[in-house]
């Protein structure tokens, strides 16, 4: 696929843009929130509750439900023995916060079952825990493993990259089925919190 015209130059501004890091999502955000110091174990199923909880809500009320989370105890073993009407109190300020409690619930009894207490390692196996879709599976197995094998696209950058004419698409799966199609591999690891954060500050 060949890559839009221009584009290493737009790419360079708001790289620019950014480098002060100042967005919520940089905050607040799947990367920032996990507690690294307990452990790699404890920061994959962290990195994993923190994209869980993002979609359809701000990242200032992730961050601010993390830290409850993490002050209740955001570990695999605490969050499997914790009952669904205080975990979904926990979360309550997140949109959709009943579903995503069964799909925490259910999601820690897979990890626990099924992967001996520590998260899937692909992003196709994450996939097929309850309420983790591509965008989800792509920027944990980033983040938790160092992996990257496909890019995280959100609304944000759905809408960005569709104004730019970067991509013709109508969703966020077809924005980054397209993107992986020219963008050079060793930016697909950066390119959501770099762009999630523009598309926050404009």
């Amino acid at each position: 696929m060949t890559p839009p015209f221009g584009w290493e130059d737009i790419y360079s501004l708001v790289n620019e843009l950014r480098s002060d890091r100042s967005a919520p999502v940089d905050t607040d955000g799947g990367e920032a929130l996990p507690e690294k110091h307990l452990g790699e174990v404890v920061h994959r199923y962290q990195v994993l509750m923190a994209l869980m909880l993002s979609s359809q809500t701000k990242d200032a009320v992730v961050g601010e439900t993390m830290r409850s989370l993490q002050k209740h105890g955001l570990t695999v073993e605490n969050i499997h023995k914790t009952d669904s009407e205080l975990l979904n109190k926990l979360i309550g300020k997140v949109g959709f916060h009943n579903n995503k409690t069964k799909y925490i619930k259910q999601a820690t009894e897979i990890i626990i079952t099924q992967y001996n207490g520590d998260i899937p390692s692909t992003a196709d196996e994450l996939m097929t825990l309850p309420g983790v879709g591509p965008k989800m599976a792509y920027i944990v197995e980033s983040v938790a493993f160092g992996t990257v094998t496909g890019i995280g696209v959100d609304t944000h950058m759905h809408r960005i990259f569709n104004q730019l004419a970067w991509v013709d698409s109508k969703n966020p799966e077809g924005t980054r089925e397209q993107l992986e199609g020219w963008l050079p591999r060793d930016k697909w690891d950066e390119v959501n919190v770099l762009w999630v954060g523009f598309g926050q500050e404009v």
